[in-house]
């Protein structure tokens, strides 16, 4: 065996009922050829979700005659030993509680359409998920201490800091799925007029498109676009302001998804930059929180929808209901599904195809102006032996001095948990771009408190 690949891997998922990943994750390992000689090993508290994604894998193991070998636990100890990477995938409620963030900090002015990443938030979905994620750390550091540690749990920067603080000796990363590679790259050239169908994406194509990335996870930003040396980001941001021409809060009513086109062309046009995930983006800057004097063209940001949420989620269980009553048959899971995020990156890194892929890690230099341990969003080549960062160049200003703002908080979230201190915390939310009042502040932190103090560490009960 090559020490550059991995024959037959061991690929631990902990929070395998997470729906926007475990069934991506059985259609990966069974279609990969570089996966499916090895084993897939689910992970969830929950005995009875667990048990349902066990019995839908099996089915689509037998549908499709694959050697893929499956496990299964509540206990995740059960599993470790011997894992090759080990995916961070589990979230605590976290319908019910990002509904509580969210309905708490628009009492107090902060509007939050997602409320998973900045803002009160993205903290204190931190206080809720990083305790249980460095204890996961901990067994792995026991029981498989040479695996790869992919975490994709919201807030994704905050939690692959944390990893690197706590755990260093670890190889770890951090996830988001939004720049999926060669995916992300596709697009761009599609808004661009570059090429007009997916047909159209070769190999050729893509190596004439010097096409850069980067940015504090969920604040990305295209820094460079040229496609046979020529700068086509004003051809995209074109594509944008025509879809902007015609947007409503019609159609897909989703928070996350309103005015977009029209939010990511009044930020290029301001910083001359188009932002890449502007359904978070718009969370991150205090332009669309109804502060202002004068009414604006765009309106203050929608609220993150809780019950819409839980109905997607059910409908999502219902669908696997279907394939394991045979309501749906089980040959159709194939065609149904298709390849994620953290699997592709798993299958390059086993399989040793020398792919590059966009990731979470420490800066390192690829952004010039910027501090080596920033940590930011890179498009990086991973294999075995490592993570070889491509260059970016400099970060624009404007667009820096908001990145250092969130990484201030990033880093002082992580480390209320870390030290165990309430200081902390606070410091955290006053630095937040989105608090505008200490007073309001503080009543967020307690009262979220009070609502969520089952969920929460001891030192905030306390």
């Amino acid at each position: 065996m090559s020490k550059n690949t991995i024959t037959e891997p061991k690929v631990v998922i902990i929070g395998a009922g997470s729906l926007f990943f475990g069934r991506q994750a059985i259609w990966q390992m069974i279609h990969s050829p570089y996966l499916n000689k090895g084993t897939l090993a689910l992970v969830d508290t929950d005995e009875e979700r667990l048990s349902k994604l066990l019995a839908l894998a099996g089915k689509v193991i037998e549908a499709e005659g694959s050697n893929l070998k499956v496990e299964g636990s509540t206990n995740r100890r059960d599993v470790l030993k011997g894992a090759d990477f080990v995916v961070l995938s589990f979230a605590n409620d976290t319908v019910k509680y990002r509904g509580i963030d969210c309905e708490v900090s628009e009492k107090y002015g902060i509007r939050m359409c997602s409320g998973d990443t900045i803002g009160p938030g993205g903290i204190f979905r931190t206080m809720r998920e990083l305790p249980v994620i460095l204890e996961c750390v901990d067994d792995i550091r026991e029981l498989c201490p040479e695996a790869w540690v992919i975490n994709y749990i919201n807030p994704s920067a905050v939690h692959g800091i944390a990893l690197g603080r706590y755990a260093p000796e670890l190889k770890s990363f951090a996830l988001c799925d939004g720049l999926h590679m060669p995916h992300a790259k596709m697009r761009y050239l599609l808004r661009s007029g570059v090429i007009q169908n997916e047909d159209e994406y070769t190999k050729e194509v893509e190596d004439r498109f010097d096409f850069r990335i980067s940015g504090v996870n969920h604040f990305t930003w295209l820094l460079k676009a040229e496609y046979d040396g020529k700068d086509i980001a004003p051809l995209i941001a074109e594509s944008i302001r025509v879809k902007a021409a015609t947007e409503t809060d019609g159609g897909d009513t989703g928070a996350k998804a309103v005015f977009n086109d029209a939010i990511g062309y009044e930020l290029y046009k301001v910083f001359g930059y188009v932002p890449t995930c502007i359904a978070h983006t718009k969370e991150y800057v205090r332009y669309w929180q109804g502060l202002g004097k004068l009414e604006d063209a765009i309106p203050p940001l929608s609220i993150w929808e809780t019950e819409e949420r839980y109905k997607r989620h059910d409908e999502m269980w219902q669908q696997i209901d279907e394939y394991l009553d045979g309501t749906l048959p089980i040959s159709n899971y194939m065609k149904e599904f298709g390849p994620d995020h953290a699997t592709d990156i798993i299958e390059n890194i086993a399989g040793g195809l020398g792919k590059s892929y966009y990731i979470n890690t420490t800066n390192n230099g690829a952004v010039t102006n910027m501090n080596d341990d920033s940590f930011l969003e890179l498009c990086c080549k991973i294999t075995t032996e490592g993570i070889e960062r491509h260059p970016v160049g400099e970060m624009p200003r404007g667009i820096r001095g908001m990145q250092e703002l969130v990484l201030d908080t990033h880093v002082l979230t992580v480390e209320a948990v870390l030290e165990k201190s309430y200081d902390k915390l606070r410091r955290a939310m006053m630095t937040d771009p989105l608090v505008n009042s200490i007073a309001d502040a503080d009543a967020i932190i307690k009262e979220i408190v009070d609502r969520e103090k089952d969920a929460l560490p001891a030192f905030l009960r306390q």
